[in-house]
This record gives structure tokens, sequence and C-alpha cells, in this order.
């Protein structure tokens, strides 16, 4: 037997900084926590009105072998603005039920051609001011127990690759992550979760010590998170992440030899059912950066209205 199933959606976005909204957007234990490499001078770029337009189409399967859920997102990011940090992605996500408490989830990620900003590259020698973008494909898997009816563990594991274009290729970069999750549902309508993601890139300039730009690292990742049911149609969602990147640089004259990164950042978001099929969202997100060979502490604040309709 098969069923399929299709969610469109459409959110409107305030932020304060176009360079760091989508690093900030998708903070978060089922996104892309490490982000590329953000050098501050990347930042500071001003406010804008982004559209964010979604589309997950599923299939389920149901077999002697479980239940197969399949599905393809497609993601958009449209800077009213600054039309030039326009972005798309893309996923395909199959999650296989061996027994109602036993599953694996795989998942593949692309963000192609992504936008950055306007940076020093380090390839020609000059110093000239170029578009800095990347590339990023991702691959996981996340095998999911339920040990009790209220608590869930979960261990994820990814491969991934960011490629820069050909003036900042000395920052490509190959890594992977490890990780548990854990879903404790403390009553009836309320629910923890836990994450944490240990992870480690390697860039190309680490054997490029020319160019004095070695962007591999050593990441420690946390999330906590709380989903309640306030009403019979209104949710609540609260998440508060941390992680630091220990640039592992070795590199004489390299401003990241012996440096670190800290990312704090806390999220709220309301959830009301207004059909059974449609559902409306309000958001507030608030991310503050500091690098440690750096005075200047970054932040990014972001406001969201959206909808999504279920076909």
């Amino acid at each position: 037997m098969a069923d399929w199933s299709a969610i469109a959606g459409g959110t409107l976005f305030y932020t304060d900084d176009v360079a760091l909204f989508s690093a900030t957007r998708r903070l978060n234990l089922h996104g892309d926590p490490t982000q590329p490499a953000l050098d501050t001078s990347l930042t500071g770029k001003g406010s804008d009105m982004v559209v964010e337009p979604d589309l997950r189409v599923a299939k389920s399967f149901t077999s002697s072998w479980g239940r197969t859920d399949f599905s393809v997102k497609a993601q958009g990011f449209i800077f009213t603005v600054n039309p030039q940090f326009n972005q798309a992605s893309a996923g395909i996500e199959a999650l296989h039920a061996f027994t109602p408490n036993t599953a694996i989830r795989l998942r593949y990620y692309a963000s192609p051609n992504q936008l950055l900003g306007d940076n020093v590259e380090r390839q020609s020698g000059t110093d000239s001011i170029q578009e800095e973008r990347v590339t990023s494909q991702i691959g996981s898997v996340r095998f999911e127990q339920r040990l009790s009816q209220n608590l869930e563990v979960r261990l994820l594991g990814r491969v991934g690759v960011r490629q820069y274009n050909e003036a900042f290729a000395q920052r490509d970069t190959t890594f992977w992550t490890i990780g548990p999750h854990v879903v404790w549902r403390v009553v009836d309508r309320v629910k923890l979760f836990f994450g944490y993601h240990y992870e480690r890139g390697l860039a190309d300039g680490r054997n490029q010590v020319q160019f004095k730009d070695d962007t591999s690292y050593v990441n420690n990742y946390v999330s906590v998170g709380l989903e309640a049911e306030l009403m019979e149609r209104l949710a609540m969602e609260i998440g508060t992440h941390f992680e630091r990147n220990n640039w592992t640089s070795g590199i004489v004259g390299d401003e990241r030899n012996g440096g670190h990164e800290t990312v704090v950042q806390g999220e709220m978001m309301f959830l009301y059912s207004l059909t059974e099929q449609t559902r409306l969202t309000l958001g507030f997100q608030r991310a503050q950066r500091r690098q440690s060979f750096e005075q200047e502490i970054v932040h990014n604040t972001n406001v969201s209205v959206g909808a999504n309709y279920r076909f």
C-alpha cells in the first residue's frame, strides 16, 4: 500500500543582517548548525525582508518489512532588497520503521552556490575583493529507538563537503559529525529535546600555508528545546543552541591559529492550527557570534510569520 501527501508553505522574515540570516535560520538539530566559516567583515550588511517558500512531497509504503516514508523537499530564500543573496536548497529523506519502536532515517541535503558576501581573496596574491560563494552537500543517517512510551534516543552520523568558488578554493572543506539526541515526554503535552554534536572539518588550506587561511575546525554543538501544547490548537516551541568552533590551524600568520568562535542562539515559535490542513506560525530568533581574535560581537535577529497547508 502507498499513500501520497504534500505540504506547501511560505514564511515572511524580517532580518537585521542579510549575511547572517541563513546561518541563524538553519542553526538547529535538524538543519545545518555548522554553517560555512563567516568572517566578521562579511556581516553587518543591513536588514531585509526575506520570503521562504517551501514544498514537501511525501509517499508512504507499508509492507511486511515495516513502514517507509520517502519525501522530497525544496526550499528557497528570496531577499527583497538584496536579491544577490537569493538561494535555494533541496533535500531527500527516507524514514524506515522496522517496528513501532525502531527506525532509521536517511537524508541528503544540497545548497548550491550560496553567496556569503564580498571578501578578500588570496588565490591571486592581489588581495582583491570578490564574491565568496559555497556549495554544500550533506548526507546523514540517524538511528531512532524508543525505550519507553515517554523516552526516545537517537544517534546521528553525517558526512559532508563544502566547495567554494575558485577565489576561495583553499576553504574547500570535508567534514563528519556524530552525536546523540534524546526526546523525553515529561507530561502528556510537554516534550523536552536534547542534542549534542561533535564535528571535525578539514579544509584544503591546511596544506596551503602560503594563503594563511586554514578554516579547519573541531566543533562542539549543544541544543536544548521544549515543545508544549498550550491549548487544543496552539503549540509552542522554545530552543537554545550553543556551539564552539575551535580553529585547528597551525600556520604562522593565520589569524585563526589558536583561535575559536562561539555562537549562542535562542528561538521561540508559536504554531496555531487554523484547520486540520492549515497551520499558522509566528517566530523569533536571536543569535550572537564572537571570534576570539576580534573584539566585535556580531548579532542577528529574525522575526517571522508563516503559513502552511497540507494536501
